[in-house]
C-alpha cells in the first residue's frame, strides 16, 4: 500500500500540535515514555518537520536542534542534534522516518551545519546506519531505554 504524503517544516501552531499528537501517540502511549520528559524547552526554539498524509493526518515529526541548544547535547555548534523522530503505528514501511531524516538534514544544512548527531534507541540503529549515521560510544539509558549515539556528517 502507498500514501501520498508530504513532509514539511512545521510552521504555526496547528503544526506544532500535530507533531506533539505524533510523539504523544508514540512515545507517551506506545513506548510509554512520561509526559513530563516527552516535552521540553528545547520545543520552542528547534526546527519541527512534519509528515502530513493527503487529507491532512499527520504521520510523523522530528525535531533538530541547532546553535546554542545544540551544544549542550553535542558539544560543537557546527553539530546539529536530531531528536523526537516519531512515526505514527499506521504509517510505518511507508518510508516516512527516513523521509523526515533527510528534511531534517536539509535543515541541518541551510542553517550552515557540518554533521548532525542522534540518540537511537538501540532496535532503530539499523534504519539509522542505513541513512549513513554510524554509532559510536557505549549504550546508555535514556527514559529507561538503551541508547546509543550516532552521527553523520553532511
Amino acid at each position: 500500500m502507498t500514501t501520498a504524503y508530504t513532509v514539511k517544516e512545521a510552521l504555526g501552531h496547528d503544526d506544532r500540535d500535530a507533531c506533539f499528537a505524533v510523539r504523544r501517540e508514540v512515545f507517551v502511549e506506545e513506548q510509554g515514555v512520561p509526559q513530563a520528559i516527552e516535552y521540553d524547552t528545547y520545543d520552542e526554539t528547534a526546527v519541527h518537520v512534519l509528515a502530513v498524509r493527503a487529507d491532512g493526518l499527520p504521520l510523523g515529526t522530528g525535531r533538530l536542534l541547532h546553535g546554542a541548544d545544540a551544544v549542550g547535547k553535542t558539544g560543537d555548534a557546527s553539530v546539529g542534534s536530531l531528536g523526537r523522530l516519531a512515526v505514527s503505528k499506521a504509517a510505518r514501511g511507508l518510508g516516512v522516518g527516513a523521509a523526515l531524516v533527510r528534511a531534517i538534514e536539509d535543515a541541518a544544512r541551510e542553517r550552515g551545519l557540518d554533521a548532525v548527531d542522534l540518540h537511537a534507541q538501540t532496535h532503530a540503529l539499523g534504519f539509522y546506519e542505513r541513512l549513513g549515521y554510524e554509532a559510536y560510544g557505549p549504550e546508555f539509558p535514556d527514559a529507561d531505554m538503551p541508547h546509543r549515539a550516532m552521527r553523520k556528517a553532511l
